[in-house]
């Protein structure tokens, strides 16, 4: 069993920590998080809870740590965990800027412990699928490639108010925002379908008049294939999931490919159907798909389980360091691109 901390309980640590308890090769042995509001919802599970993720992993046997921190406490957590030589899954993003990163990544590799980022859009059957087509040229060359990604950010909708924590809006703390945020998995896509990118063109939008931007537009160059592609990332919007504005639209040479068309058409059909399948999967005694009938969410528990193999048998990280170091590098370059091009 490979023994297991989480550190962190905000909205995606406590989806890690749930996941995290599903599998059967995982002992989640302790949690830790500065609320008492998390701690307190944490109580009704049979692990340890501790007020300091330092003093978890300073006093706890582990094998793994689950790092669901702020921003600004990445840095010095993975390096915390590094010191007693625990395999490491961090959310995204790895730091808050290229600098930061490349000191992060000296740390493991000094210390020699494998470290992963959490970037789970990969795990999206539909971005599978696209990135399926884009190897197989079923529709050429691609040429331009699009990509939306729009939601509320740190705003809770109005049906569910939820205070925001204030370093979301301290770029110092947070690295940047809509772009920083949301870019991150567009920008991850991109290098992995299409290889390093180059910034051609970036422009921040500030709507709400925060310290930082509350939508991006950036326009990115493949060296490898010549591709152009358009990302769009945004906080302004009030949707509530199961809608969920993301999707990379392919055009090649020969055909045209989109996310939107491996994605289910009616969410809630595809999670009656998945909650069917799941049912009649325990009652023939086989592992249900957690999280599947809501499509998305089912990557965060696929990319985890990935994380978790990858200790288990000594194997290489599916998501490398070096990948997660030329992402932060594009968002580096978009934001000195973009200075002296701000809109309102």
């Amino acid at each position: 069993m490979i023994r297991v901390g989480v550190a962190g309980l905000g909205r995606m640590g406590k989806l890690h920590f749930l996941n995290a308890l599903r599998n059967k090769d995982v002992n989640v042995v302790a949690i830790a998080d500065a609320r008492r509001s998390n701690r307190k919802d944490a109580e009704k599970y049979k692990v340890k809870i501790y007020d300091d993720y330092r003093k978890l992993i300073g006093t706890e046997d582990l094998d793994a740590i689950i790092i669901s921190l702020p921003n600004f406490l990445k840095k010095e957590s993975i390096a915390y965990a590094a010191e007693k030589n625990l395999a490491i899954f961090v959310d995204k993003p790895l730091a808050r800027n290229f600098g930061e990163a490349e000191e992060i990544v000296n740390i493991v590799k000094m210390k020699n412990v494998p470290l992963m980022v959490g970037v789970n859009y990969r795990y999206f059957e539909s971005v599978q699928k696209a990135k399926k087509i884009v190897e197989e040229g079923s529709i050429g060359d691609v040429v331009i490639a699009t990509s939306e990604l729009i939601m509320n950010g740190p705003f809770s909708h109005p049906l569910v108010p939820t205070p925001v924590p204030e370093w979301w809006f301290d770029k110092k703390k947070a690295g940047g925002g809509a772009l920083f945020d949301l870019g991150y998995h567009l920008i991850d896509l991109l290098h992995w379908m299409f290889g390093d990118l180059e910034v051609e063109f970036s422009v921040l939008g500030y709507r709400y008049n925060l310290p930082i931007e509350d939508s991006a537009t950036v326009v990115l160059k493949s060296s490898k294939t010549s591709t152009r592609c358009v990302l769009n990332a945004g906080w302004f919007s009030k949707i509530i999931f199961p809608n969920f504005n993301f999707r990379i639209n392919l055009h090649g040479t020969v055909g045209y490919g989109s996310t939107d068309r491996f994605a289910p058409r009616n969410f809630y059909l595809h999670a009656a159907r998945e909650g069917t399948m799941n049912l009649l999967r325990r009652v023939a005694r086989k592992k249900p798909n957690y999280l599947s009938y809501t499509y998305y969410y089912a990557s965060f528990a696929k990319i985890l389980d990935q994380f978790f193999e990858s200790v288990k048998n000594g194997m290489q990280m599916p998501i490398t360091l070096q990948e997660q170091l030329s992402v932060i590098k594009t968002l580096d370059k978009a934001y000195r691109q973009s200075e002296g091009t701000k809109i309102g």
